[in-house]
């Protein structure tokens, strides 16, 4: 009995392939809306136009897809535009870029944390880059203190910049993509400029001297 033609199996594999890709996407979409035990297989299966058991056959369970997915959006997912160092409307504009992508997924990802130790690891990376993204946007911001109080600049425009912040005003207060931007840009600037016009101190390095309560 001859082999299958070649041109053949790579048709199959194609076609594997494909509903693979289905497959994730409609789980990401699902997750994206529900943790991953308010969805069912069926769901999946439907969404992608298959059947549970070809599911089951390329991923295992659920739990395993979902993650499968999740890691290889991450791999090919939306990076950090590079920005004009110490632009802040355009590095924030940057980094909402991304949550307005996937804002939705990323806070449903954190909320299952610590249910889901398989999450840890794509998201401690992805905390990684986000601080590696806010000293590079703001850089000539951060070089204008040292120490203590750079440190604390740091967290600061971390935590400015974060997707909780994005999911608080976008999410849970209704604003539109402009004033969240806008809210963003005040926090930023406000930790970061000096008061020129009478000579005070910004604000984190008056709180980095600050002395601790008794």
């Amino acid at each position: 009995m001859k082999s299958p033609r070649p041109y053949t199996m790579t048709a199959r594999a194609a076609k594997a392939e494909a509903t693979k890709v289905r497959i994730r996407a409609a789980a990401i979409a699902l997750y994206s809306d529900r943790p991953i035990e308010d969805f069912t297989l069926e769901e999946v299966a439907k969404r992608a136009q298959t059947t549970v058991q070809t599911v089951l056959r390329a991923f295992g369970s659920k739990e395993e897809l979902v993650y499968d997915a999740l890691d290889d959006m991450a791999a090919g997912g939306v990076v950090l535009r590079q920005t004009p160092a110490g632009d802040v409307r355009e590095a924030v504009r940057a980094f909402h870029d991304i949550y307005e992508a996937m804002g939705d997924l990323v806070i449903q990802r954190l909320a299952d944390e610590h249910r889901r130790p398989a999450l840890k690891r794509g998201l401690e990376a992805g905390r990684r880059n986000h601080r590696a993204g806010v000293e590079t946007a703001f850089a000539p911001q951060l070089a204008c203190v040292s120490g203590a109080a750079r440190a604390q600049l740091l967290t600061i425009l971390i935590t400015a910049t974060d997707v909780y912040v994005w999911k608080l005003l976008r999410r849970d207060m209704a604003l539109n993509r402009t004033e969240t931007e806008a809210v963003v840009c005040r926090i930023v600037e406000g930790v970061t400029q000096k008061e020129q016009a009478n000579g005070e101190d910004s604000l984190v390095e008056l709180v980095g001297r600050r002395e601790p309560a008794p």
